[in-house]
């Protein structure tokens, strides 16, 4: 994997929950947001109560038409967004969702990649007049899915680089589901950076000494229930070749295409454009996050 596409992949699990004043610092090798963590702040947020029981928490904030933010693995509500926020909030009423095991909304184990959506779509559905939808790597299939659920609720949808789930190898995810059956946390989170995302040791083994480290090791068991969701399942993306509405499939041309659905989706969906963003990785909203925000409100306000 390119050194850009670990450096940025870094620059997001290290920016953990950043209150409003919180910047982008530099390391000397890449930008990392100021930490802060949310896990031992518990912070007041509105919720709801799912069709199936689940309290669902997100943030809320800006001013304009009504964007859901779904955040991706590794992160939570507010990292994922936190280098763009200054941006969509001056164009948009944002309502940015804590998935699962973040924020407060309820841990859960077993679940699907449907029962996620599901969460999304109660949301959606909470939500008075239309509203725009945007998800980030595993965000991006829950709120494809979400958005699939309800026909007609969701005006235009942005997709940021949706994993493939064969991109995990069977002896990459045996050794993922060993660790988790042991509550190994830490151990699982060093095997996914290193196996999946291309990680070197070293590196790992230098945030591991850091105080970045402990929100991501929290992350570690939620994430685990992502991944184990999308591993036993055949993604097709013909299955939403009839989605009627406008979508935008971003990606890094840093990137390296084939753990991504963008491809395949941008071949069957009816109503697509694609933007590469030059010179970015899987994380441009850290990255370059002037140059991620104006693709999405170009292509959502236009």
């Amino acid at each position: 994997m390119s050194k850009p596409v670990v450096a940025a992949k870094l620059a997001d699990i290290a920016g953990r929950d950043l209150p409003r004043s919180a910047g982008v610092i530099s390391t000397g090798r890449m930008p990392i947001a100021e930490s802060h963590d949310s896990h031992r702040i518990k912070m007041n947020m509105p919720t709801i109560t799912t069709p199936f029981g689940i309290t669902l928490s997100y943030d809320k904030y800006g001013n304009g038409p009504a964007l859901v933010l779904v955040h991706g693995s590794f992160s939570d509500h507010r990292s994922n967004w936190t280098c763009i926020k200054p941006i969509l909030e001056q164009k948009f009423t944002v309502y940015a969702v804590a998935r699962r095991g973040r924020g407060l909304t309820d841990a859960t184990k077993g679940h699907s990649l449907e029962d996620e959506a599901s969460d999304v779509v109660a949301l959606i559905e909470a939500i008075d007049g239309p509203v725009f939808v945007l998800g980030h790597s595993y965000g991006a299939l829950v709120a494809l899915m979400a958005v699939a659920d309800v026909p007609g609720r969701a005006q235009k949808l942005v997709l940021y680089e949706p994993p493939l789930p064969e991109t995990l190898t069977k002896q990459t995810l045996a050794r993922l589901e060993e660790l988790a059956e042991q509550a190994l946390w830490d151990d699982l989170a060093s095997t996914f950076f290193h196996e999946v995302i291309g990680v070197p040791m070293e590196e790992i083994d230098a945030l591991r000494r850091t105080e970045h480290w402990g929100p991501i090791s929290k992350d570690a068991e939620p994430t685990w229930e992502e991944l184990r969701s999308i591993t036993t399942r055949d993604f097709r993306a013909d299955r939403f070749a009839d989605l009627q509405l406008p979508v935008l499939l971003q990606c890094g041309t840093e990137s390296p295409g084939e753990l991504f659905a963008t491809e395949a989706l941008a071949a069957v969906l009816p109503d697509v454009r694609v933007d590469r963003l030059v010179g970015q990785a899987h994380e441009a909203m850290t990255t370059a996050p002037e140059q991620y925000a104006e693709s999405v409100t170009r292509f959502l306000l236009t």
